[in-house]
């Protein structure tokens, strides 16, 4: 399929929840050398949560309040922070064939954001691109993305935010306490802003979507026409939205256990966080004799390509927790692997371990 050739475009509306996420899923899982590069529209018709791909969701959302309220909750393959998303949203895929993106994974978010912050300024709202992958309008965050290698497919995504619901979004995530939650409310009011909040009304929808394809063109010079999903594609899009309803594929990450607990000499458990530029890293790590013995990563950062990290995991096994040996080791994967992680360099890894090797000394 050339790269100068016809981007195919899928509206598809307003569809229930868990479409709204597997429908790009299952274009990249089915795409073929043949398959054009696809943009989907998407708003899903009901309220839900979604986690990104490597974090743990009992800590992230309150389960509870999302159950008691009928709020779904399920997962995506792509990295980032758990979201509330709804059809105030939408939704902006991409689904391309490898060689048509950006070799750089920050590249392509701010190639992404292009159509977006172009359309937002037809409405007289002023869009930048912040790195490594927000979308800001004078200080206030109106939009972020994510990217995935998906099946045979690069993905990147994101949403055209008409209005946002702060309110419920700060009762979906888990919080140690009702102060901290009215903090996280006070932020996403004071720092978040949407075309509602910037325009003092929601813009009529159809034209959203109108000035965004036109953009859209623009930034990749090629024409955009209106497709459908084919017979293979409805197929995969069935199966996928079965896996993404059952509980082992949202619950894929196992408990963890926090600071550093001695199970007997020489053996220590302990976790630790490290909020860095390109998100939060979360590790809980089992020490034997001062060497890795066992370790969970999770977090709302981008891990590139994103199934690699449960190779980075298996592969610093047996590692000593000297940081001259983790440095190694960190090092030599991201360059066997072509990982990427934006805004997560060496520096991070090593201080987020080095966390854990002073939990452990403090406890000794």
């Amino acid at each position: 399929m050339s790269k100068h050739g016809p981007v195919r475009l899928i509206d598809a509306g307003t569809i229930p929840y868990l479409q709204s996420q597997t429908i790009y899923h299952a274009i990249a899982y089915a795409m073929t050398p043949e398959t054009p590069d696809t943009a989907i529209l998407v708003s899903p018709d009901t309220p839900y949560v979604c986690v990104g791909f490597h974090q743990e969701v009992e800590r992230e959302v309150d389960l509870d309040y999302c159950q008691a309220h009928n709020i779904p909750v399920t997962r995506r393959e792509v990295g980032g922070g758990a979201v509330l998303l709804d059809d105030n949203q939408i939704f902006t895929q991409w689904v391309f064939q490898p060689d048509h993106v950006p070799l750089k994974v920050v590249d392509r978010f701010a190639w992404h954001a292009a159509p977006i912050m172009a359309t937002y300024k037809d409405f007289g709202v002023e869009a930048s691109f912040r790195p490594i992958n927000d979308i800001h309008v004078h200080g206030k965050k109106i939009g972020g993305m994510g990217a995935a290698l998906i099946g045979n497919a690069e993905v990147v995504v994101s949403s055209l935010m008409l209005d946002f619901d702060t309110h419920t979004m700060a009762k979906v995530l888990k919080v140690p306490n009702e102060k901290f939650r009215d903090k996280v409310f006070q932020g996403l009011e004071n720092y978040m802003t949407t075309l509602k909040k910037e325009l003092g009304h929601v813009p009529d929808r159809t034209e959203v979507k109108q000035r965004y394809i036109r953009h859209m063109e623009e930034t990749l010079q090629r024409p955009v026409e209106e497709g459908s999903l084919t017979p293979h594609e409805q197929t995969v899009l069935t199966e996928l939205t079965e896996r993404f309803s059952q509980k082992d594929w949202l619950f894929k990450k196992g408990g963890l256990v926090r600071d550093a607990v001695k199970i007997h000499g020489g053996v220590w458990i302990g976790e630790t966080a490290l909020k860095a530029p390109g998100g939060l890293i979360r590790i809980t790590l089992r020490i034997r004799e001062n060497t890795i013995d066992d370790l969970v990563i999770s977090g709302d950062f981008t891990f590139y390509p994103q199934d690699q990290l449960a190779a980075f995991e298996q592969y610093l096994k047996g590692t000593s927790m000297d940081p001259a040996a983790l440095k190694q080791a960190i090092e030599a994967f991201y360059a066997a692997n072509a990982v990427q992680t934006p805004g997560i360099e060496t520096e991070h890894w090593l201080e987020v371990f080095g966390q854990l090797r002073e939990a452990v000394a403090k406890h000794s």
